[in-house]
Protein backbone atom coordinates (compact mmCIF):
# COMPACT_ATOMS: atom_id res chain seq x y z
CA UNK A 1 0.00 0.00 0.00
CA UNK A 2 1.14 3.57 -0.57
CA UNK A 3 2.25 5.45 2.53
CA UNK A 4 -0.50 7.70 3.97
CA UNK A 5 1.92 10.52 4.77
CA UNK A 6 4.05 13.12 2.99
CA UNK A 7 6.53 13.54 5.85
CA UNK A 8 9.94 12.79 4.35
CA UNK A 9 11.69 12.14 7.65
CA UNK A 10 9.13 9.44 8.50
CA UNK A 11 9.15 7.94 4.99
CA UNK A 12 12.95 7.76 5.02
CA UNK A 13 12.98 6.06 8.45
CA UNK A 14 10.37 3.47 7.44
CA UNK A 15 12.32 2.75 4.22
CA UNK A 16 15.59 2.38 6.17
CA UNK A 17 14.02 -0.08 8.64
CA UNK A 18 12.34 -2.07 5.86
CA UNK A 19 15.67 -2.38 4.03
CA UNK A 20 17.35 -3.64 7.23
CA UNK A 21 14.60 -6.04 8.37
CA UNK A 22 13.28 -7.26 4.93
CA UNK A 23 9.59 -7.87 5.72
CA UNK A 24 7.31 -9.53 3.16
CA UNK A 25 4.99 -6.53 3.21
CA UNK A 26 4.47 -3.18 4.95
CA UNK A 27 1.11 -2.20 6.46
CA UNK A 28 0.41 1.34 7.73
CA UNK A 29 -2.01 1.10 10.65
CA UNK A 30 -4.96 3.47 11.04
CA UNK A 31 -6.38 2.49 14.44
CA UNK A 32 -9.77 1.55 13.00
CA UNK A 33 -12.16 -1.07 14.38
CA UNK A 34 -11.95 -2.84 11.02
CA UNK A 35 -8.16 -3.13 11.36
CA UNK A 36 -8.44 -4.49 14.93
CA UNK A 37 -11.09 -7.05 13.96
CA UNK A 38 -9.12 -8.18 10.89
CA UNK A 39 -5.90 -8.74 12.86
CA UNK A 40 -7.74 -10.57 15.65
CA UNK A 41 -9.47 -12.84 13.09
CA UNK A 42 -6.08 -13.61 11.50
CA UNK A 43 -4.57 -14.47 14.92
CA UNK A 44 -7.53 -16.68 15.87
CA UNK A 45 -7.13 -18.43 12.51
CA UNK A 46 -3.38 -18.99 13.10
CA UNK A 47 -3.94 -20.28 16.66
CA UNK A 48 -2.15 -17.36 18.32
CA UNK A 49 -5.39 -15.98 19.84
CA UNK A 50 -8.34 -17.71 21.50
CA UNK A 51 -11.74 -16.10 20.93
CA UNK A 52 -13.60 -15.97 24.24
CA UNK A 53 -17.27 -16.64 24.93
CA UNK A 54 -19.13 -13.77 23.22
CA UNK A 55 -22.01 -13.84 25.71
CA UNK A 56 -19.80 -13.82 28.81
CA UNK A 57 -16.91 -11.72 27.52
CA UNK A 58 -17.88 -9.81 24.34
CA UNK A 59 -15.14 -8.99 21.83
CA UNK A 60 -12.41 -10.43 24.08
CA UNK A 61 -9.46 -12.70 23.37
CA UNK A 62 -6.83 -14.71 25.23
CA UNK A 63 -3.16 -15.24 24.35
CA UNK A 64 -0.50 -17.51 25.82
CA UNK A 65 3.11 -16.37 25.59
CA UNK A 66 6.24 -18.46 25.39
CA UNK A 67 7.38 -19.48 28.93
CA UNK A 68 10.62 -17.53 28.36
CA UNK A 69 8.71 -14.33 27.55
CA UNK A 70 6.46 -13.46 30.48
CA UNK A 71 7.63 -10.15 32.00
CA UNK A 72 9.81 -7.09 31.63
CA UNK A 73 13.46 -8.20 31.45
CA UNK A 74 15.34 -5.62 33.52
CA UNK A 75 18.76 -7.22 32.97
CA UNK A 76 18.26 -6.95 29.18
CA UNK A 77 17.04 -3.34 29.37
CA UNK A 78 19.60 -0.63 28.58
CA UNK A 79 20.01 3.12 28.73
CA UNK A 80 22.54 3.83 25.99
CA UNK A 81 23.42 7.44 26.78
CA UNK A 82 26.50 8.89 25.07
CA UNK A 83 28.33 9.13 28.41
CA UNK A 84 28.14 6.25 30.87
CA UNK A 85 27.87 8.58 33.89
CA UNK A 86 24.62 10.01 32.46
CA UNK A 87 22.90 6.62 32.87
CA UNK A 88 23.72 6.51 36.58
CA UNK A 89 23.78 3.61 39.05
CA UNK A 90 20.15 2.50 38.57
CA UNK A 91 20.53 1.63 34.86
CA UNK A 92 22.36 -0.90 32.69
CA UNK A 93 24.56 1.05 30.29
CA UNK A 94 26.08 0.03 26.96
CA UNK A 95 27.90 2.37 24.60
CA UNK A 96 25.27 3.46 22.02
CA UNK A 97 27.59 2.92 19.03
CA UNK A 98 28.43 -0.61 20.18
CA UNK A 99 24.78 -1.42 21.04
CA UNK A 100 23.51 -0.20 17.68
CA UNK A 101 26.10 -2.33 15.87
CA UNK A 102 25.04 -5.43 17.84
CA UNK A 103 21.35 -4.79 17.30
CA UNK A 104 21.68 -3.94 13.59
CA UNK A 105 23.13 -7.42 13.11
CA UNK A 106 20.13 -8.91 14.92
CA UNK A 107 17.68 -6.75 12.96
CA UNK A 108 19.20 -7.79 9.62
CA UNK A 109 16.45 -9.80 7.87
CA UNK A 110 14.58 -10.31 11.17
CA UNK A 111 11.14 -9.63 9.64
CA UNK A 112 11.56 -12.05 6.75
CA UNK A 113 8.31 -13.94 6.17
CA UNK A 114 6.39 -11.44 8.31
CA UNK A 115 4.42 -8.21 7.91
CA UNK A 116 5.95 -4.93 9.09
CA UNK A 117 3.31 -2.78 10.76
CA UNK A 118 3.79 1.00 11.05
CA UNK A 119 1.73 2.28 14.00
CA UNK A 120 1.18 6.06 14.35
CA UNK A 121 0.18 6.74 17.97
CA UNK A 122 -0.20 9.55 20.48
CA UNK A 123 0.70 9.28 24.14
CA UNK A 124 -2.00 11.45 25.65
CA UNK A 125 -5.07 13.06 24.03
CA UNK A 126 -4.27 13.75 20.37
CA UNK A 127 -3.03 17.33 19.95
CA UNK A 128 -2.64 18.03 23.68
CA UNK A 129 0.27 20.32 24.60
CA UNK A 130 1.40 17.64 27.06
CA UNK A 131 1.05 14.71 24.61
CA UNK A 132 3.77 13.29 22.32
CA UNK A 133 3.47 11.77 18.83
CA UNK A 134 5.29 8.56 18.04
CA UNK A 135 5.59 5.75 15.52
CA UNK A 136 6.14 2.12 16.45
CA UNK A 137 7.34 -0.28 13.78
CA UNK A 138 6.68 -3.92 14.73
CA UNK A 139 6.29 -7.36 13.14
CA UNK A 140 3.84 -8.49 15.83
CA UNK A 141 0.07 -8.28 15.22
CA UNK A 142 -0.35 -8.88 18.99
CA UNK A 143 1.52 -5.61 19.59
CA UNK A 144 -0.72 -3.76 17.11
CA UNK A 145 -3.98 -4.79 18.82
CA UNK A 146 -2.59 -4.03 22.29
CA UNK A 147 -1.38 -0.61 21.11
CA UNK A 148 -4.93 0.02 19.81
CA UNK A 149 -6.15 -0.26 23.42
CA UNK A 150 -3.17 1.21 25.31
CA UNK A 151 -2.53 4.26 23.12
CA UNK A 152 -4.39 6.45 20.64
CA UNK A 153 -3.59 4.88 17.25
CA UNK A 154 -4.83 7.19 14.50
CA UNK A 155 -3.84 8.75 11.18
CA UNK A 156 -4.42 12.14 12.88
CA UNK A 157 -0.96 11.58 14.37
CA UNK A 158 0.47 11.50 10.83
CA UNK A 159 -1.14 14.90 10.14
CA UNK A 160 0.47 16.33 13.31
CA UNK A 161 3.86 14.88 12.32
CA UNK A 162 3.52 16.56 8.91
CA UNK A 163 2.99 19.90 10.67
CA UNK A 164 5.76 19.58 13.28
CA UNK A 165 8.25 17.24 11.55
CA UNK A 166 8.66 15.59 14.98
CA UNK A 167 7.97 12.06 16.20
CA UNK A 168 9.52 9.54 18.59
CA UNK A 169 10.73 6.50 16.60
CA UNK A 170 10.15 3.11 18.24
CA UNK A 171 11.40 -0.06 16.54
CA UNK A 172 10.32 -3.52 17.68
CA UNK A 173 10.74 -7.05 16.36
CA UNK A 174 9.98 -10.42 17.92
CA UNK A 175 13.25 -11.55 16.29
CA UNK A 176 11.90 -14.70 14.64
CA UNK A 177 12.19 -14.58 10.82
CA UNK A 178 10.38 -17.25 8.79
CA UNK A 179 11.87 -19.17 5.89
CA UNK A 180 9.59 -19.92 2.90
CA UNK A 181 7.16 -22.69 3.91
CA UNK A 182 8.24 -22.59 7.58
CA UNK A 183 5.26 -22.88 9.96
CA UNK A 184 5.03 -20.10 12.52
CA UNK A 185 4.90 -20.86 16.24
CA UNK A 186 2.05 -19.65 18.47
CA UNK A 187 4.26 -17.06 20.24
CA UNK A 188 7.37 -16.13 18.25
CA UNK A 189 10.28 -14.62 20.23
CA UNK A 190 14.06 -14.83 20.48
CA UNK A 191 16.07 -16.59 23.23
CA UNK A 192 16.86 -14.48 26.31
CA UNK A 193 20.48 -13.75 25.32
CA UNK A 194 19.21 -12.11 22.11
CA UNK A 195 16.58 -9.97 23.84
CA UNK A 196 17.42 -6.25 24.01
CA UNK A 197 15.24 -3.34 25.14
CA UNK A 198 17.40 -0.33 24.30
CA UNK A 199 16.83 3.38 24.91
CA UNK A 200 18.93 6.14 23.34
CA UNK A 201 17.83 9.17 25.42
CA UNK A 202 19.73 11.83 23.47
CA UNK A 203 17.93 10.75 20.27
CA UNK A 204 14.52 9.98 21.88
CA UNK A 205 14.93 6.58 20.19
CA UNK A 206 13.76 3.11 21.30
CA UNK A 207 14.93 -0.21 19.83
CA UNK A 208 13.47 -3.46 21.15
CA UNK A 209 14.34 -6.95 19.91
CA UNK A 210 13.40 -10.50 20.77
CA UNK A 211 10.45 -10.15 23.19
CA UNK A 212 6.78 -9.96 22.29
CA UNK A 213 5.55 -9.31 25.82
CA UNK A 214 4.13 -6.28 27.60
CA UNK A 215 6.41 -3.32 28.24
CA UNK A 216 9.23 -4.96 26.23
CA UNK A 217 7.10 -4.80 23.08
CA UNK A 218 4.37 -2.19 23.66
CA UNK A 219 6.91 0.60 23.38
CA UNK A 220 4.48 3.37 24.34
CA UNK A 221 4.27 1.85 27.84
CA UNK A 222 7.36 1.96 30.08
CA UNK A 223 9.91 2.63 27.29
CA UNK A 224 8.41 5.85 25.94
CA UNK A 225 6.01 6.94 28.69
CA UNK A 226 8.67 6.73 31.41
CA UNK A 227 12.27 6.01 30.35
CA UNK A 228 12.45 8.27 27.29
CA UNK A 229 9.81 10.72 28.58
CA UNK A 230 11.59 11.18 31.94
CA UNK A 231 14.78 12.17 30.08
CA UNK A 232 12.79 14.51 27.79
CA UNK A 233 10.95 15.97 30.80
CA UNK A 234 14.27 16.61 32.56
CA UNK A 235 15.49 18.59 29.55
CA UNK A 236 12.21 20.37 28.79
CA UNK A 237 10.97 21.26 32.29
CA UNK A 238 8.02 18.91 32.84
CA UNK A 239 7.51 15.58 34.65
CA UNK A 240 6.94 11.98 33.50
CA UNK A 241 6.08 9.90 36.55
CA UNK A 242 5.02 6.38 37.53
CA UNK A 243 1.87 7.72 39.19
CA UNK A 244 -1.84 7.08 39.24
CA UNK A 245 -4.13 10.11 38.91
CA UNK A 246 -7.53 10.31 40.58
CA UNK A 247 -10.22 12.90 41.22
CA UNK A 248 -11.72 13.00 44.73
CA UNK A 249 -14.91 15.06 44.92
CA UNK A 250 -16.47 16.30 48.17
CA UNK A 251 -20.22 16.30 48.89
CA UNK A 252 -20.19 20.04 48.10
CA UNK A 253 -18.75 19.31 44.62
CA UNK A 254 -15.19 20.53 45.35
CA UNK A 255 -12.74 18.59 43.17
CA UNK A 256 -9.29 17.53 44.34
CA UNK A 257 -6.76 15.85 42.05
CA UNK A 258 -4.27 13.44 43.52
CA UNK A 259 -1.20 11.83 41.89
CA UNK A 260 0.33 8.91 43.78
CA UNK A 261 3.50 6.84 43.36
CA UNK A 262 3.77 3.36 44.88
CA UNK A 263 6.13 0.48 44.12
CA UNK A 264 4.52 -2.64 42.66
CA UNK A 265 2.21 -4.70 44.90
CA UNK A 266 1.32 -1.64 47.02
CA UNK A 267 -2.24 -1.19 45.74
CA UNK A 268 -1.76 1.45 43.04
CA UNK A 269 -4.55 0.33 40.69
CA UNK A 270 -6.81 -0.32 43.71
CA UNK A 271 -6.32 3.28 44.87
CA UNK A 272 -6.89 4.68 41.36
CA UNK A 273 -10.29 2.95 41.24
CA UNK A 274 -11.18 3.29 44.90
CA UNK A 275 -14.74 2.84 46.14
CA UNK A 276 -14.94 5.59 48.77
CA UNK A 277 -16.37 4.70 52.19
CA UNK A 278 -16.57 8.37 53.25
CA UNK A 279 -20.23 9.43 52.91
CA UNK A 280 -20.76 11.80 49.98
CA UNK A 281 -17.15 11.64 48.72
CA UNK A 282 -16.53 10.12 45.28
CA UNK A 283 -13.38 8.77 43.56
CA UNK A 284 -13.00 8.85 39.78
CA UNK A 285 -10.08 7.40 37.82
CA UNK A 286 -7.98 9.49 35.46
CA UNK A 287 -5.05 7.07 35.17
CA UNK A 288 -3.78 3.99 36.96
CA UNK A 289 -0.07 3.94 36.11
CA UNK A 290 1.55 6.97 34.47
CA UNK A 291 1.22 10.75 34.81
CA UNK A 292 2.71 13.38 32.51
CA UNK A 293 2.64 16.79 34.20
CA UNK A 294 3.43 20.27 32.97
CA UNK A 295 3.11 23.73 34.58
CA UNK A 296 0.06 25.56 33.18
CA UNK A 297 -0.48 29.27 32.48
CA UNK A 298 -1.74 29.75 36.07
CA UNK A 299 1.50 28.29 37.51
CA UNK A 300 -0.14 25.07 38.73
CA UNK A 301 0.93 21.57 37.67
CA UNK A 302 -1.43 19.95 35.13
CA UNK A 303 -1.47 16.19 34.54
CA UNK A 304 -2.65 13.89 31.76
CA UNK A 305 -2.74 10.11 31.64
CA UNK A 306 -0.67 9.44 28.50
CA UNK A 307 -2.25 5.99 28.12
CA UNK A 308 -5.67 5.03 26.77
CA UNK A 309 -5.97 1.70 28.58
CA UNK A 310 -5.00 -0.38 31.59
CA UNK A 311 -2.32 -3.08 31.36
CA UNK A 312 -3.15 -4.67 34.71
CA UNK A 313 -1.85 -7.68 36.60
CA UNK A 314 -4.69 -10.22 36.64
CA UNK A 315 -3.95 -12.39 39.74
CA UNK A 316 -5.43 -10.72 42.81
CA UNK A 317 -7.84 -8.58 40.77
CA UNK A 318 -11.20 -9.62 42.18
CA UNK A 319 -14.66 -8.40 43.11
CA UNK A 320 -13.47 -7.90 46.71
CA UNK A 321 -10.20 -6.09 45.84
CA UNK A 322 -10.95 -4.07 42.70
CA UNK A 323 -14.46 -4.47 41.26
CA UNK A 324 -13.92 -1.49 38.92
CA UNK A 325 -10.85 -3.03 37.24
CA UNK A 326 -12.78 -6.28 36.86
CA UNK A 327 -15.70 -4.38 35.30
CA UNK A 328 -13.30 -2.68 32.85
CA UNK A 329 -12.37 -6.22 31.65
CA UNK A 330 -15.96 -7.28 31.03
CA UNK A 331 -15.67 -6.65 27.26
CA UNK A 332 -13.20 -5.55 24.51
CA UNK A 333 -10.29 -6.98 26.51
CA UNK A 334 -7.08 -8.86 25.68
CA UNK A 335 -5.98 -11.40 28.31
CA UNK A 336 -2.44 -12.78 28.33
CA UNK A 337 -1.32 -15.90 30.26
CA UNK A 338 -4.55 -16.47 32.22
CA UNK A 339 -6.63 -19.67 32.41
CA UNK A 340 -9.20 -20.14 29.64
CA UNK A 341 -12.10 -22.05 31.22
CA UNK A 342 -14.03 -24.88 29.58
CA UNK A 343 -16.80 -22.47 28.57
CA UNK A 344 -14.27 -20.05 27.04
CA UNK A 345 -14.21 -17.46 29.81
CA UNK A 346 -11.12 -16.45 31.84
CA UNK A 347 -10.00 -17.21 35.39
CA UNK A 348 -6.93 -16.56 37.54
CA UNK A 349 -5.73 -17.15 41.07
CA UNK A 350 -7.19 -15.01 43.91
CA UNK A 351 -10.22 -14.16 41.82
CA UNK A 352 -12.34 -14.93 44.89
CA UNK A 353 -13.94 -18.14 43.57
CA UNK A 354 -12.91 -21.54 42.23
CA UNK A 355 -12.28 -22.06 38.53
CA UNK A 356 -15.67 -22.87 36.90
CA UNK A 357 -15.69 -26.50 35.83
CA UNK A 358 -12.56 -27.09 37.93
CA UNK A 359 -10.11 -26.38 35.15
CA UNK A 360 -9.43 -25.43 31.55
CA UNK A 361 -6.38 -24.43 29.50
CA UNK A 362 -3.52 -22.93 31.55
CA UNK A 363 -1.15 -20.12 30.61
CA UNK A 364 1.19 -22.61 28.90
CA UNK A 365 -1.72 -23.67 26.67
CA UNK A 366 -1.95 -27.09 28.33
CA UNK A 367 -4.99 -28.82 29.90
CA UNK A 368 -5.11 -27.86 33.59
CA UNK A 369 -7.07 -28.77 36.73
CA UNK A 370 -7.29 -26.49 39.73
CA UNK A 371 -6.73 -29.41 42.11
CA UNK A 372 -3.37 -30.19 40.44
CA UNK A 373 -1.58 -27.80 42.82
CA UNK A 374 -0.04 -25.95 39.83
CA UNK A 375 -0.89 -22.30 39.18
CA UNK A 376 -3.16 -21.94 36.17
CA UNK A 377 -2.42 -18.27 35.43
CA UNK A 378 1.12 -16.87 35.37
CA UNK A 379 1.77 -14.56 38.40
CA UNK A 380 2.41 -11.72 35.89
CA UNK A 381 -0.58 -12.54 33.67
CA UNK A 382 -2.27 -9.43 32.33
CA UNK A 383 -5.43 -7.82 31.05
CA UNK A 384 -5.35 -5.05 28.43
CA UNK A 385 -8.59 -3.11 28.93
CA UNK A 386 -9.89 0.17 27.57
CA UNK A 387 -9.89 2.97 30.15
CA UNK A 388 -13.20 4.13 28.66
CA UNK A 389 -14.78 0.84 29.86
CA UNK A 390 -13.97 1.55 33.53
CA UNK A 391 -17.23 2.45 35.33
CA UNK A 392 -15.48 5.13 37.43
CA UNK A 393 -13.46 6.76 34.65
CA UNK A 394 -13.50 10.55 35.10
CA UNK A 395 -15.36 12.60 32.47
CA UNK A 396 -12.25 14.81 32.12
CA UNK A 397 -9.74 11.97 31.71
CA UNK A 398 -9.18 12.97 28.07
CA UNK A 399 -9.12 16.73 28.62
CA UNK A 400 -6.09 17.85 26.55
CA UNK A 401 -5.35 20.57 29.14
CA UNK A 402 -5.01 17.97 31.90
CA UNK A 403 -6.18 18.30 35.51
CA UNK A 404 -4.51 20.49 38.19
CA UNK A 405 -2.69 18.38 40.79
CA UNK A 406 -3.36 19.35 44.43
CA UNK A 407 -1.65 16.46 46.22
CA UNK A 408 1.28 14.09 45.72
CA UNK A 409 1.18 10.82 47.67
CA UNK A 410 4.16 8.49 48.15
CA UNK A 411 4.23 5.13 49.88
CA UNK A 412 5.77 1.73 50.36
CA UNK A 413 5.04 -1.54 52.14
CA UNK A 414 6.22 -1.51 55.76
CA UNK A 415 4.86 -3.79 58.49
CA UNK A 416 6.14 -1.42 61.18
CA UNK A 417 7.93 1.94 61.76
CA UNK A 418 6.15 3.98 59.05
CA UNK A 419 2.84 5.42 60.35
CA UNK A 420 -0.44 5.37 58.41
CA UNK A 421 -0.03 8.93 57.07
CA UNK A 422 2.13 12.00 57.50
CA UNK A 423 2.48 15.25 55.59
CA UNK A 424 5.71 16.95 54.55
CA UNK A 425 6.54 20.29 56.22
CA UNK A 426 7.24 21.68 52.72
CA UNK A 427 7.80 20.54 49.12
CA UNK A 428 11.52 19.95 49.64
CA UNK A 429 10.82 17.50 52.44
CA UNK A 430 8.18 15.97 50.16
CA UNK A 431 10.87 15.32 47.54
CA UNK A 432 13.00 13.66 50.23
CA UNK A 433 10.02 11.47 51.20
CA UNK A 434 9.43 10.42 47.59
CA UNK A 435 13.14 9.83 46.96
CA UNK A 436 13.44 7.55 50.01
CA UNK A 437 10.17 5.62 49.53
CA UNK A 438 10.93 2.08 50.61
CA UNK A 439 9.48 -1.35 51.20
CA UNK A 440 10.61 -4.30 53.27
CA UNK A 441 12.10 -7.03 51.08
CA UNK A 442 9.76 -9.90 50.33
CA UNK A 443 10.57 -13.31 51.78
CA UNK A 444 11.78 -14.42 48.35
CA UNK A 445 14.35 -11.62 48.18
CA UNK A 446 15.44 -11.68 51.79
CA UNK A 447 19.13 -12.52 52.05
CA UNK A 448 19.95 -14.11 55.37
CA UNK A 449 21.10 -11.44 57.78
CA UNK A 450 20.32 -8.64 55.32
CA UNK A 451 17.15 -6.94 56.50
CA UNK A 452 17.78 -3.52 54.99
CA UNK A 453 15.00 -1.79 53.10
CA UNK A 454 14.42 -1.90 49.37
CA UNK A 455 14.42 1.75 48.25
CA UNK A 456 12.48 2.74 45.17
CA UNK A 457 12.63 6.52 44.58
CA UNK A 458 9.21 7.75 43.40
CA UNK A 459 8.51 4.07 42.40
CA UNK A 460 10.70 4.88 39.37
CA UNK A 461 13.86 2.77 39.88
CA UNK A 462 13.53 0.67 36.68
CA UNK A 463 12.13 3.58 34.67
CA UNK A 464 14.41 6.62 35.16
CA UNK A 465 15.91 7.25 31.73
CA UNK A 466 18.92 9.17 33.03
CA UNK A 467 21.01 9.55 36.22
CA UNK A 468 18.73 9.14 39.26
CA UNK A 469 20.63 11.91 41.09
CA UNK A 470 19.83 14.35 38.26
CA UNK A 471 16.24 13.08 38.33
CA UNK A 472 15.95 13.90 42.07
CA UNK A 473 17.42 17.34 41.37
CA UNK A 474 14.76 17.83 38.67
CA UNK A 475 12.08 17.29 41.34
CA UNK A 476 13.65 20.04 43.49
CA UNK A 477 13.87 22.32 40.41
CA UNK A 478 10.19 21.74 39.64
CA UNK A 479 9.34 22.60 43.25
CA UNK A 480 11.20 25.91 42.89
CA UNK A 481 9.46 26.65 39.59
CA UNK A 482 5.99 25.92 41.05
CA UNK A 483 6.66 27.78 44.32
CA UNK A 484 3.53 28.11 46.45
CA UNK A 485 1.48 26.45 43.66
CA UNK A 486 3.34 23.14 44.17
CA UNK A 487 1.19 20.16 45.24
CA UNK A 488 1.19 19.26 48.95
CA UNK A 489 3.13 16.05 49.70
CA UNK A 490 2.04 13.12 51.87
CA UNK A 491 3.41 9.67 52.70
CA UNK A 492 1.15 6.68 53.44
CA UNK A 493 1.61 3.11 54.63
CA UNK A 494 -1.47 0.87 54.47
CA UNK A 495 0.45 -2.23 55.55
CA UNK A 496 1.29 -2.04 59.27
CA UNK A 497 0.82 -5.31 61.10
CA UNK A 498 0.51 -6.65 64.60
CA UNK A 499 1.66 -10.23 64.11
CA UNK A 500 -0.35 -11.48 61.14
CA UNK A 501 -3.17 -8.93 61.55
CA UNK A 502 -3.23 -5.76 59.46
CA UNK A 503 -3.87 -2.75 61.69
CA UNK A 504 -5.60 -0.72 58.96
CA UNK A 505 -8.52 -2.12 56.88
CA UNK A 506 -7.21 -0.60 53.63
CA UNK A 507 -9.05 -0.79 50.28
CA UNK A 508 -12.07 1.60 50.25
CA UNK A 509 -11.27 2.88 53.73
CA UNK A 510 -8.10 4.47 52.35
CA UNK A 511 -10.53 7.21 51.19
CA UNK A 512 -10.64 8.33 54.86
CA UNK A 513 -6.93 9.16 54.65
CA UNK A 514 -7.43 10.97 51.31
CA UNK A 515 -10.21 13.05 52.88
CA UNK A 516 -7.85 14.16 55.68
CA UNK A 517 -5.32 15.23 53.02
CA UNK A 518 -8.00 17.29 51.24
CA UNK A 519 -9.05 18.85 54.56
CA UNK A 520 -5.40 19.83 55.10
CA UNK A 521 -5.17 21.41 51.64
CA UNK A 522 -8.34 23.39 52.33
CA UNK A 523 -7.12 24.45 55.77
CA UNK A 524 -10.09 22.79 57.44
CA UNK A 525 -7.99 20.89 59.99
CA UNK A 526 -4.77 21.57 61.86
CA UNK A 527 -2.02 18.94 62.27
CA UNK A 528 0.36 17.97 65.03
CA UNK A 529 4.06 18.42 64.46
CA UNK A 530 6.28 15.34 64.82
CA UNK A 531 9.96 14.79 63.92
CA UNK A 532 8.97 13.12 60.62
CA UNK A 533 6.26 15.59 59.53
CA UNK A 534 2.70 16.72 60.19
CA UNK A 535 0.20 14.13 61.43
CA UNK A 536 -3.56 14.00 62.11
CA UNK A 537 -4.90 15.28 65.41
CA UNK A 538 -7.07 12.58 66.98
CA UNK A 539 -10.61 12.90 65.70
CA UNK A 540 -9.70 14.72 62.47
CA UNK A 541 -9.26 11.50 60.47
CA UNK A 542 -12.73 10.00 60.60
CA UNK A 543 -12.95 6.44 61.91
CA UNK A 544 -16.76 6.30 62.14
CA UNK A 545 -18.01 2.78 61.55
CA UNK A 546 -14.54 1.20 61.82
CA UNK A 547 -13.65 -1.23 64.58
CA UNK A 548 -10.11 -0.07 65.36
CA UNK A 549 -9.13 -0.53 69.03
CA UNK A 550 -7.41 2.48 70.64
CA UNK A 551 -4.11 0.56 71.02
CA UNK A 552 -4.13 -0.29 67.28
CA UNK A 553 -4.77 3.36 66.36
CA UNK A 554 -1.87 4.34 68.61
CA UNK A 555 0.43 1.91 66.76
CA UNK A 556 -0.80 3.20 63.37
CA UNK A 557 0.12 6.76 64.38
CA UNK A 558 3.27 6.09 66.40
CA UNK A 559 6.60 7.72 65.54
CA UNK A 560 9.24 5.43 67.02
CA UNK A 561 12.32 7.68 66.97
CA UNK A 562 14.88 4.88 67.44
CA UNK A 563 13.33 2.74 64.70
CA UNK A 564 13.10 5.77 62.41
CA UNK A 565 16.77 6.57 62.96
CA UNK A 566 17.56 3.07 61.64
CA UNK A 567 15.57 3.94 58.49
CA UNK A 568 17.67 7.13 58.20
CA UNK A 569 20.86 5.03 58.34
CA UNK A 570 19.49 2.74 55.61
CA UNK A 571 18.62 5.82 53.51
CA UNK A 572 22.14 7.25 53.95
CA UNK A 573 23.69 3.99 52.76
CA UNK A 574 21.33 3.85 49.77
CA UNK A 575 21.79 7.50 48.75
CA UNK A 576 25.60 7.22 48.96
CA UNK A 577 25.56 5.32 45.66
CA UNK A 578 24.53 8.48 43.80
CA UNK A 579 27.87 10.07 44.72
CA UNK A 580 28.45 13.66 43.62
CA UNK A 581 25.16 13.67 41.71
CA UNK A 582 23.12 13.40 44.92
CA UNK A 583 21.40 16.80 45.25
CA UNK A 584 22.70 18.91 48.15
CA UNK A 585 19.07 19.37 49.21
CA UNK A 586 18.74 15.61 49.77
CA UNK A 587 21.72 15.69 52.16
CA UNK A 588 20.19 18.74 53.89
CA UNK A 589 16.82 17.02 54.34
CA UNK A 590 18.51 13.90 55.68
CA UNK A 591 20.44 15.98 58.23
CA UNK A 592 17.32 17.91 59.29
CA UNK A 593 15.33 14.70 59.77
CA UNK A 594 18.12 13.13 61.80
CA UNK A 595 18.40 16.24 64.00
CA UNK A 596 14.64 16.28 64.66
CA UNK A 597 14.67 12.57 65.57
CA UNK A 598 17.61 13.05 67.96
CA UNK A 599 16.18 16.20 69.59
Amino acid sequence: MSAPTTNQKLLDWVAEIAEMTTPDQIVWCDGSTEEYDRLMAEMVESGMAIKLNEEKRPNSFAFNSDPSDVARVENRTYIASVKEEDAGPTNNWIDPVELKATMRELYKGCMKGRTMYVIPFSMGPVGSDIAKNAIEITDSPYVVVNMHIMTRVTTEVLRLIEKTDEFIPCLHSVGAPLEPGQKDVRWPCAPIEKKYIAHFPEENLIWSFGSGYGGNALLGKKCLALRIASAMAGREGWMAEHMLILRFTSPEGKKFHIAAAFPSACGKTNLAMLQSTVPGWKVETIGDDIAWMKPGADGRLYAINPEAGFFGVAPGTAEYSNPMALAACSKDTIFTNVVVTEDKDVWWEDMGYDCPGGGGIDWKNNPWRQDSGEKGAHPNSRFTARAANCPVICEDWEDPAGVPIDIFVFGGKRTSVMPLVHEAFDFEQGVYMGATASSEPTAAALDLGNVSLRFDPFAMTPFIGYHAGDYMQHWFDMGEKLGDKAPRCFYVNWFQKDGKKFLWPGFGDNSRVLKWMCDRVEGKVEARETPIGLMPIDGDLTLDGLDIPAEDWEKLMKVDKAAFLKTVEDAKAYLAKFGEKLPAKMTEQLAKLEARLKA
